[in-house]
């Protein structure tokens, strides 16, 4: 997702990010081939670092011959799968994607004619997909302008930091929705702009 000039001048007239937008180079976020690509994508990623699941994943496109599809996950035992770094669950949980687009016949073009909501609802019906990583996809594969995934740990620190947001818990929470509301209808690009912001 590029930053476009309507998307950023909106941005910019909240005077707490508009420093950020201005002293910041976005970082550069590689497309994944299809939906499933990139929920599997997602899944490694849960709860690493960037480099630590780029490394991941490199070597589960290395085990399957760079071609990480329903058909190569199913097929491949567990303990293989395991064997380029994926977590016990995390082995399982790709497996239950393969199974669950499978099943339900998904299609790029099924997807992408849901709504945000939608998408969201249905993706998290499988076990290990929580609405993160579903967010993940949509932001950087189908390129859905209005994501604001509250569930990431940067994207709340960044945000509690420039903010001076002092409360804890649910009002916390509360707190940084009401800050994102100022974004609508550009949330994905700004919290790309925390991502890539150098704390």
């Amino acid at each position: 997702m590029l930053p476009n000039q309507i998307a950023t001048k909106h941005l910019k007239k909240d005077k707490v990010l508009r420093p950020v937008i201005r002293k910041t180079t976005l970082n550069q976020y590689a497309r994944s081939k299809s939906c499933f690509n990139a929920l599997v994508k997602s899944i490694v990623s849960q709860q690493l670092s960037v480099k630590a699941a780029a490394s991941i994943y490199g070597r589960l496109e290395a085990l399957l011959k760079h071609r990480i599809t329903k058909k190569s996950l199913l097929a491949t035992e567990h303990d293989v799968l395991r064997s380029v770094g994926l977590s016990n669950s995390k082995a399982q949980y790709v497996k239950n994607v393969a199974l669950f687009f499978n099943e339900h016949k998904l299609t790029d073009k099924k997807i992408i004619a849901l709504t945000d909501e939608e998408i969201i609802q249905k993706l998290t019906q499988i076990k290990g997909v929580g609405i993160w990583t579903v967010q993940m996809m949509m932001m950087f594969h189908l390129d859905r302008p209005d994501v604001f995934p509250i569930g990431d740990l940067e994207v709340r620190k960044q945000m509690i930091k420039l903010y001076a947001v002092k409360t804890e818990g649910k009002v916390m929470l509360h707190d940084l929705e009401v800050i994102a509301d100022r974004w609508k209808p550009h949330r994905s690009l700004a919290c790309i702009y925390l991502w890539s912001h150098e704390s």
